[in-house]
């Protein structure tokens, strides 16, 4: 979810027609798993540098194509930053409780 100071830029019509080239470009596919033989869809436009209240109205930043990735939701969620999940290249696990609680588990 988008932080607070990077909400306007998200609803921008810039960022609405960067992101929609952008996915024209790499023909809708994961650039992840096509970098490692697989065909996917992608799901999600990353930036590679990490927005902050410092760059977010920087275009040469935000909308420059070199600077995205067009990733799945796994993808996505392991990038090699680990920045969304906060471990590195480990997806958090959960289940349900006896009362249908989703409760996380440690990897194996």
């Amino acid at each position: 979810m988008a932080q607070e100071f990077s909400k306007a830029f998200y609803n921008s019509k810039e960022w609405k027609k960067c992101r929609k080239s952008y996915i024209k470009t790499v023909k809708g596919l994961c650039e992840t798993c096509l970098s490692k033989g697989t065909i996917k869809t992608g799901y999600i436009v990353h930036h590679t540098i990490k927005l902050t209240p410092d760059n977010i109205n920087n275009p040469d930043i935000t909308l420059n194509h070199e600077l995205l990735r067009y990733d799945c939701l796994e993808c996505h969620n392991t990038d090699e930053l680990g920045e969304h999940n906060g471990k590195q290249g480990v997806l958090p696990l959960y289940k349900f409780d006896e009362d249908g609680q989703l409760i996380p588990i440690s990897p194996p």
